[in-house]
């Protein structure tokens, strides 16, 4: 039985004094609002991206100097402003403003929704481009479906017989609500889809033309009664297909699955045919085992090369040409490709098969199993986790902690002295594991700062034991002191 976890806090991070200028510059292209003319300035732009901040907030010194270069990339299309909320605490409060900083999309003045998008000035840029113009723009010839489908991202077309008897306003509806995340236009002459076998009202998913592959269909079909709900669905069960491209603001959405991803020098902004040379190796490996519960992407390696490095053990100066495979599984287990990535692709076929009969060695970041593990506090790593841990003969106490958090060094003494107190019980560990360098899987973690199943209250040595003595298996025989528990 394992008992829990000691509770850490994280690191109290300084605040920084300085954040968004205060007084507007004639070179800044964010306007700087406040009490006095929010609502007159705000009413003259169609859609306006407003940070809510603290000077002394240090998140906000971060962001501010990405939201200006993001404001000048869009002057003229989409205004930014900002509000300091120390000194205008009156439209702060209007908004619901409870910290910093706060980001939120308006339209003709009123407060339209939050925005939940990248931080940085590229990602700001992207995000807010999609906000201008209309939900969903209306297609009125051949030629405007060619150019709205001919993009970057998938494009979500509606085809309806009218304006008025049909579900097209339930889709403007589900465009409103879903235009953040996905691209959306429709048409009222079916004859638009009928090159695409469409004969009556329905939904068309055009996947993005540089993803175009011999393994998946290109354009998606959705024949079902439209709502929002059931759009939504259909959305997200086929916008991705076979192999998506990974990005950093999709991964964790695709990381809900057990995943296999591939990394390599891949540019679907210069080099469409280079990037597609592996994808599509990756694509037949993705169509021949479809359906067995493993997942698959593509990924620009440059833009995750510290978690490669950090989380996988993968050296910058390996493989530079060959791309990297990895599985990440919804569990946290990681696994490496170490055979080379040969051409005809049968490298990754023996991999996969080989994570399916269950052959392939999990990577496990670790630190050195110490040699010697004689003090009371016993150090625990990724790699002897499961040896001391889930030892069935004895309960542990394990703390799991970083070295640069100020809670954990102050626990330190009297987390020492607990075992001490207890180094005579044969029946329980008390423990210790650095969770920065070490991997701890999901069905054991204890995440950092939760309290749900550690020690509740004070952290004195008092209070350690009194807990113990609840929760452990056995009675606990103290080393020469008489506590009154």
């Amino acid at each position: 039985n394992m008992a829990a976890a000691a509770r850490l806090l994280p690191a109290v991070a300084l605040a920084l004094w300085s954040g968004f200028p205060a007084a507007v510059s004639s070179r800044r292209d964010a306007l700087e609002l406040g009490d006095a003319d929010f609502d007159y300035l705000a009413t003259e732009h169609e859609t306006m991206l407003v940070t809510f901040y603290a000077p002394w907030c240090g998140h906000c010194k971060k962001l501010a100097p990405e939201f200006e270069k993001a404001a000048t990339r869009l002057k003229g299309t989409v205004q930014l402003a900002k509000v300091d909320c120390t000194a205008h605490s009156e439209t702060c409060g209007r908004f619901g403003v409870s910290g910093y900083p706060t980001l939120k999309i308006f339209r003709n003045g009123r407060d339209s929704t939050p925005y939940d998008g990248p931080r940085s000035a590229d990602g700001i840029y992207h995000y807010m481009k999609k906000q201008t113009g209309p939900d969903s723009v209306h297609l009125q010839a051949e030629e405007d479906l060619q150019t709205f489908t001919d993009h970057y991202d998938a494009s979500i077309v509606g085809v309806f017989s009218d304006a008025d008897g049909s579900r097209l306003p339930e889709f403007l509806r589900a465009a409103a609500l879903l235009r953040e995340q996905f691209r959306f236009a429709h048409t009222t002459d079916l004859k638009l889809a009928h090159e695409y076998g469409v004969t009556s009202e329905s939904v068309l998913l055009f996947r993005p033309p540089r993803l175009s592959n011999k393994f998946e269909e290109s354009v998606v079909v959705f024949k079902d009664f439209l709502t929002i709900g059931s759009l939504r669905r259909f959305i997200r069960d086929n916008i991705s297909g076979l192999c998506p491209h990974m990005t950093m603001e999709n991964r964790d959405r695709l990381r809900v699955h057990d995943l296999l991803t591939a990394y390599y020098d891949l540019d679907y902004h210069r080099n469409i045919r280079g990037s597609n040379y592996w994808r599509n190796r990756v694509m037949k490996m993705a169509s021949k085992y479809s359906g067995r519960g493993l997942t698959f992407s593509v990924a620009n390696q440059k833009d995750f090369l510290s978690e490669l490095e950090d989380e996988f053990g993968l050296g910058t100066s390996e493989g530079e040409e060959l791309p990297f495979i990895t599985i990440r599984t919804q569990l946290g287990h990681k696994y490496t490709m170490r055979e080379e990535f040969t051409r005809d692709g049968q490298s990754l076929e023996r991999f996969i098969e080989d994570y399916f009969a269950g052959r392939l060695k999990r990577y496990i970041r670790s630190e050195p199993v110490p040699e010697r593990n004689v003090a009371a506090v016993k150090v625990v790593v990724a790699e002897s986790f499961d040896d001391v841990v889930k030892d069935g003969e004895k309960d542990v106490l394990i703390q799991f902690y970083s070295r640069s958090c100020s809670h954990c060094k102050k626990l330190e003494p009297v987390y020492r002295e607990l075992a001490e107190t207890l180094s005579f019980d044969p029946n329980i560990v008390i423990a210790k594991m650095n969770a920065a360098d070490n991997d701890v899987y999901s069905r054991t973690r204890v995440p950092l700062g939760n309290d749900s199943v550690g020690p509740q209250g004070g952290r004195e040595l008092r209070d350690f034991l009194k807990f113990l003595k609840r929760e452990a298996s056995h009675r606990l025989k103290l080393g020469g002191l008489k506590a009154e528990l």
